[in-house]
């Protein structure tokens, strides 16, 4: 058997980059996936396709809308009863420097980002307590801390996904429901393609290890945080950032 064999799992922004990666490493362990996705319905279609519905289930979800979680999660405790782990994955970025930030850039990153991650929470946790145990783990980010600009924005909700993390560990903690983030550096997915060459270049100077991460490097540490083997970590934050 595996690590996730009979687990039951719910991933946001299940269908790419990242998420995707995280779904299918848990899909080939045997865990029951169910993904959330915004509204790329085409790739949706393929992901389901490759897998079949025994084991993948894909929900078209805005995880901003509290109203849409709530209906999505009433669908999944109709079906499966409980959940073992939730991956807070969904994320975007709309930069700008403070000045030229228009207030729509701002609120959407802090819906998606921040608000998303609280919705899924509030109604995955109740699942979880059901039956006294979880793992949520929320993929935050270093630029948190590092004030990187044209970043206020997405700096600020990541930095809220910590401090909602580290409350919630406290909360959960007696149910035996860890909760913790994994903090990605800059990694190889669609989320840095619009990224210049020059940009890129001076983001590569800023990591001591000069190169930027892979999808699996941050898939590991996720795994590790959503397993058994990590039933004594909780409000941590894991950083996948090459010394970053």
């Amino acid at each position: 058997m595996g690590e996730f064999e009979r687990k039951k799992a719910v991933v946001t922004g299940a269908t790419r980059g990242i998420g995707r990666a995280i779904c299918n490493a848990l899909l080939a362990d045997g865990c029951r996936v169910i993904g959330l996705y915004r509204g790329n319905h085409e790739a949706a279609e393929a992901f389901q396709a490759h897998w079949g519905d025994a084991q993948l289930t894909l929900l078209c979800c805005d995880v901003a809308d509290h109203d849409q979680v709530r209906r999505s999660f009433a669908e999944i405790e109709a079906r499966f009863d409980t959940l073992d782990i939730l991956i807070n994955n969904a994320g975007i970025r709309k930069d700008a420097i403070i000045a030229l930030m228009s207030s729509e850039q701002w609120q959407t990153v802090l819906d998606v980002n921040l608000t998303g991650t609280f919705n899924t929470t509030k109604f995955a946790v109740p699942l979880m307590m059901k039956q006294k145990y979880g793992r949520i783990v929320t993929i935050t980010s270093p630029s948190s801390h590092m004030g990187i600009q044209g970043q206020a924005n997405y700096a600020a909700s990541k930095a809220g996904q910590i401090g909602l993390t580290i409350t919630l560990a406290k909360e959960v903690a007696r149910k035996k429901i860890t909760a913790n983030c994994v903090s990605p550096g800059f990694i190889t997915t669609d989320l840095i393609d619009d990224l210049s060459d020059d940009q890129r270049s001076a983001y590569k100077k800023l990591v001591p290890m000069r190169r930027f991460g892979s999808v699996d490097e941050v898939v590991a540490a996720v795994l590790f945080l959503a397993s058994e083997k990590a039933s004594y970590i909780t409000g941590a934050t894991l950083e996948v950032t090459g010394g970053l």
